[in-house]
């Protein structure tokens, strides 16, 4: 077993080393792992692909990407900022707060963190420019903001944990993650206002009174009042049964393509097809990481590797407290250099059996991960968000990294709390009595 996990560490480290995609090395690490424990390689690799991706909850991620695609490309940016200004844009510093309330409506609606920073991005760092902001400090605020809504449902990274954790429901993933996405919303917003009073960015402005303004806020919220229902719609049709997870993905499209083509009418037909083509090709690149991390998991598991580091851990302290710190930090260093999506799956079938062994249950844990590894899709090197976010705001990754900084500081206060406050997590599905 020894030589599986040596061939298993040495290729994989060795093929990122080499800037291969993560998906390649995680397949050709499987295939060369199977070939030392003495399989057939082709075979067994093709048959754990295969499986990995027979999932019938797994069809929610391809019906959430077509939504999402559809919600960034049918104005529901531009509305929901208008909308986010009405309730907050007049505090001193607002439009701060303004990019980060509509990043997490977005992000929470779209289920994308990418998608959030292109389109809210496009719209608030411009103005947040011309308004005075630094530019370094309105990209790292987007960037940073925009991963909210991987915590906030829907969110493809809690369908790929459930699917991974096997045993934990998505509805239940969905209520845990409403909070801690608050939360750390919450924690960029208040790190915001330091830094806005500190640099003397934004002022109050005088709010406008008489039957104008009260017409204007009341169009503001017909327009964007359509575009939040949909978070009603998933969640309150999984919560009550009518539908289940996937189900209400497949709804969340037929919801999206009638509000942005019929409703708001931003989409016009013709663009229909691209949108589906765009969101096939994101499709086969999640699935295609599904897989190879299936072969993966199925030849850690043949060479014991989740017991053995349950055992190393679990001998390190047998504070609960003290174990939940040395994984956080094992996260966080694995965010620095892998995507959200293959680090959920390589590291949720090792550490589940450390944490379960703590009595901490796969639902807290699941939020745990996420949060933690939203951290690393906003900082250097492989920060998809920071990468889309430096190029929508016109400006390099060393700069806005050094503008990140306390923002990431943020969100690793709120990741202690999500981590050492376990309600955050669990008081919504025990309520709803979506425990599992």
């Amino acid at each position: 077993m020894i030589s599986i996990v040596l061939v298993l560490a040495v290729s994989f480290v060795a093929l990122l080393v080499m800037n291969a995609p993560v998906v390649v090395a995680i397949a050709v690490a499987s295939l060369l792992a199977i070939l030392a424990n003495g399989s057939d390689p082709g075979y067994m690799v093709a048959q754990r692909m295969a499986n990995g991706v027979d999932s019938f909850p797994l069809l929610a991620i391809p019906f959430f990407i077509i939504s999402g695609f559809l919600m960034g490309r049918g104005g529901l940016a531009r509305r929901l900022i208008d909308f986010a200004a009405l309730l907050v844009g007049r505090l001193p510093g607002g439009l701060a707060y303004v990019n980060t309330l509509t990043c997490m409506l977005f992000g929470s609606i779209s289920g994308s963190a990418v998608a959030a920073v292109s389109s809210i991005g496009g719209f608030m760092i411009p103005e947040m420019n011309r308004k005075g902001y630094k530019r370094d400090f309105n990209v790292a605020l987007t960037v940073t903001a925009a991963t909210t809504g991987l915590l906030i449902p829907p969110s493809n990274a809690m369908i790929v944990y459930s699917v991974t954790a096997g045993s934990v429901s998505i509805a239940a993933l969905f209520m845990a993650g409403i909070l801690p996405g608050i939360l750390v919303g919450a924690c960029i917003m208040l790190m915001a206002s330091i830094l806005c009073v500190r640099n003397g960015y934004g002022t109050a402005a005088a709010a406008p009174d008489g039957a104008a303004a009260r017409v204007d806020a009341w169009h503001v919220c017909v327009q964007a009042v359509p575009s939040l229902l949909l978070v009603v719609l998933i969640i309150g049709g999984i919560l009550s049964g009518l539908f289940t997870a996937t189900e209400a993905a497949a709804v969340s499209v037929a919801y999206a393509f009638l509000l942005t083509v019929v409703f708001y009418r931003e989409i016009p037909l013709r663009d229909v097809p691209g949108i589906f083509l765009q969101s096939a090709l994101t499709t086969s690149v999640v699935m295609l990481l599904i897989g190879a991390s299936s072969a993966l998991a199925w030849i850690m598991t043949v060479a014991n590797i989740p017991q053995t580091v349950s055992s190393a851990l679990m001998g390190l302290s047998s504070n609960k407290y003290m174990i939940l710190l040395i994984i956080n930090l094992l996260l966080l260093a694995v965010g620095v250099f892998m995507d959200l999506t293959p680090a959920l799956l390589i590291f949720a079938p090792i550490l589940l059996p450390v944490v379960r062994e703590l009595g901490i249950s796969d639902v807290h844990f699941g939020i745990i991960m996420i949060a933690n590894l939203c951290i690393g899709v906003s900082t250097p090197p492989a920060g998809t968000c920071l990468v889309v976010g430096c190029g929508v705001g016109r400006t390099t990754i060393a700069n806005v990294t050094w503008k990140s900084l306390p923002f990431v500081l943020a969100m690793i206060v709120a990741l202690m709390l999500i981590t050492y406050l376990p309600f955050l997590s669990t008081w919504l599905p025990e309520m709803m009595k979506h425990t599992k």
